[in-house]
């Protein structure tokens, strides 16, 4: 079988596996303390063009999640997101059970606009009865979006701004940071991201790393206590330095983005293929997620030789589907998976 369901279904890149074996019997401090998780944060913030700030190693994405959301926040306040943003559809209520509302905004092609969330704070505050309402604390953004799609500078910029006038952080999930900077279609660098977000984190975990994700902020003071609250949420890797160890080598000679773009390479060929037998984007998604619209027929017969995720309920004639390429993406598989596909019916 081929498998294009998501972009962490491969271990880690050999590279990564390398250094790991060869620090194995290391003895280093633990949380986070090693000089390999500190040679990480100086390679990081020199990535970013960051003379001041912090990074962090986390486990996991939704650990990161939760616990940045959790640590920014007062008791009382929200965290606006789109509509179909991951905290509010794929992370089972986590920054709910924390105690913080996910507050949506409309979606456009799964980003958020600065004029709504403008409208947002604005409405808020102009009603009499808001201290008894969950209040805006913080901005929400993913980039690449829970669709594939992008944030332009000029958007991102925007958003940035509304933040800074309005008083409240904006927090980029980076996930899939990777593949957002190696996509042709993007004009956001690293140092854009490190500039225009408060806080923001360099996922590991769906681009090359057998784990971990990197929470960079250049306002440390907005987390104070954030060792003890990533504690908390079971997020604080006891053997730190295996992150250390990974973040390390994947932000050494650009490895990062010269993984995620062989990922968005495999995407783009993926991509050109289906629409050349005649099937329709759902969403025009410029990185490593490819959404296509898809007879059920279609389907069925795409499943007996690959694995594929329905984006949603299974509809009477025709389903929205995604396929994922990864770093670890090999072309034989995805000229493979071309191969098995039939033109479209419709197109006939």
């Amino acid at each position: 079988m081929l498998h294009f369901d998501s972009d962490y279904m491969e271990g880690a890149h050999p590279e990564l596996m390398r250094r790991l074996a060869e620090t194995n019997l290391e003895q280093t401090p633990g949380y986070g303390l090693d000089e390999h998780c500190r040679c990480a944060e100086r390679l990081i913030l020199d990535a970013c063009s960051l003379e001041h700030g912090r990074v962090h190693f986390l486990v996991g994405g939704t650990q990161t999640n939760a616990t940045v959301i959790d640590a920014i926040l007062a008791r009382h306040e929200g965290v606006l997101a789109a509509e179909t943003a991951h905290i509010n559809v794929h992370e089972a209520g986590a920054i709910e059970a924390s105690g913080h509302k996910v507050l949506t905004l409309p979606q456009h092609d799964g980003k958020i606009s600065a004029a709504d969330v403008r409208r947002y704070i604005d409405d808020y505050y102009a009603d009499e009865t808001y201290e008894h309402a969950v209040a805006p604390g913080m901005v929400y953004i993913s980039h690449p979006t829970e669709l594939g799609t992008l944030y332009s500078l000029d958007e991102l910029s925007a958003l940035s701004s509304v933040c800074r006038e309005a008083g409240i952080p904006l927090y980029m999930d980076g996930a899939r940071l990777g593949y957002a900077l190696a996509s042709s279609d993007s004009d956001v660098a690293l140092a854009d991201v490190a500039r225009l977000c408060d806080v923001f984190y360099i996922g590991g975990t769906k681009v090359g790393a057998l784990f971990g994700e990197a929470v960079v902020t250049s306002r440390p003071e907005l987390m104070p206590h954030f060792f003890s609250i990533v504690k908390q949420h079971g997020a604080l890797l006891a053997k730190g330095r295996l992150l250390g160890v990974q973040f390390e080598t994947l932000f050494t000679d650009n490895l990062y983005v010269d993984l995620a773009r062989h990922a968005c390479l495999m995407a783009g060929k993926l991509r050109r293929a289906f629409v050349s037998h005649g099937y329709r984007l759902f969403i025009d998604s410029p990185t490593n997620q490819q959404f296509f619209v898809l007879p059920n027929s279609v389907i069925d017969a795409l499943s007996k030789v690959a694995t594929f995720e329905l984006w949603g309920p299974r509809r009477a004639v025709e389903t929205p589907v995604r396929f994922v390429t990864s770093w670890a993406t090999r072309e034989s598989d995805v000229d493979e998976l071309i191969s098995a596909l039939p033109q479209c019916p419709a197109a006939g």
